[in-house]
Parts: structure tokens; C-alpha cells; sequence
């Protein structure tokens, strides 16, 4: 997919929550709070999504873009 339909994507999903799949089976979600040229993406009130649907508070972080697998609305608020 061309970066700048990357971009309009996430650009409306700024100040929304996200569900993030990354490389080794991991999910955070969190409130999308910005990105860059590379996809890194900055998300606040994150949390770790584990296996057994637990859940591990980790507050605002940066996730690389090339760690990334997928990125999908979430609904929660």
C-alpha cells in the first residue's frame, strides 16, 4: 500500500483508539496520538493485550513502524 494512503489512514484515526498486532504475536492498544514518515506510531493510555486476555497498563509509548503487522480501529473510548 503507497505511504500516503498510509498516512490518510491513520490520519483519521488520530485521538482514536487503535488495536496494534506487532511481530511476535503482540497487541497494544491505545489511543493514536501521532505517527511519522516510518509509521512510528505514538500511543497514550496504552496496554498490552496478552494471550490469555490479561491486560498490562504501559501509558504513552512509541512503537517502531517496522515492528508493526497490522493497525485496526478499536472500539473502545
Amino acid at each position: 500500500m503507497p505511504i500516503n494512503v498510509v498516512q490518510s489512514i491513520l490520519e483519521k484515526s488520530i485521538y482514536k483508539y487503535v488495536l496494534v498486532k506487532l511481530k511476535g504475536n503482540r497487541k497494544i492498544r491505545g489511543k493514536l496520538l501521532g505517527y511519522d514518515q516510518h509509521v512510528n506510531i505514538i500511543l497514550d493510555d496504552a496496554e498490552e493485550i496478552r494471550e490469555d486476555d490479561s491486560t498490562e497498563y504501559l501509558g504513552k509509548i512509541i512503537l517502531r513502524g517496522d515492528t508493526i503487522v497490522m493497525i485496526t480501529s478499536c472500539d473502545q473510548e
